[in-house]
């Protein structure tokens, strides 16, 4: 996996991913930034975040389950004192489908944390990861 970041001005700086998408990153005003872009540990846990769910979904569609929709949200704590790293991190998951158990919902949020999500089993050597989930039945 490759990547590149190249400073813009300020605390704006530009990643581009090795297959070749691009993000802005900026800083709040206090530190220099114009706050145009994503913080870098934002990007960090939204990484998370679209790596778990990625998961739930696949799993639940391997499992032939009709999955319609899956909304993870996030809520993280942080180190008082450099380097600042994650310390908590509440991943609450919205799966909604046709027919889908709390049992396979269950199944696939287990098998994500404890399996195949790289970076929530990265981020879990410093923090601690809980996750809770609904299922809403679609329409």
């Amino acid at each position: 996996m490759k990547g590149a970041v190249k400073w813009v001005g300020d605390a704006m700086f530009v990643a581009e991913s090795g297959s070749g998408h691009a993000v802005v990153v900026d800083g709040p005003p206090d530190g220099g930034g114009r706050n145009l872009g994503v913080r870098p540990m934002e990007l960090v846990l939204l990484g998370m975040g679209a790596c778990t769910a990625y998961d739930v979904v696949h799993i639940l569609r391997k499992a032939r389950q009709d999955v319609r929709g899956c909304r993870v949200e996030l809520d993280a704590e942080r180190a008082e004192s450099p380097p600042q790293v994650f310390t908590k991190i509440h991943v609450h998951f919205i799966i909604t489908g046709k027919g889908i158990t709390p049992a396979q919902a269950e199944r696939a949020v287990q098998l994500s944390a404890e399996k195949y999500c790289s970076a929530s089993i990265m981020l879990g050597k410093t923090a601690a990861i809980t996750h809770d989930f609904v299922v809403e039945e679609a329409v």
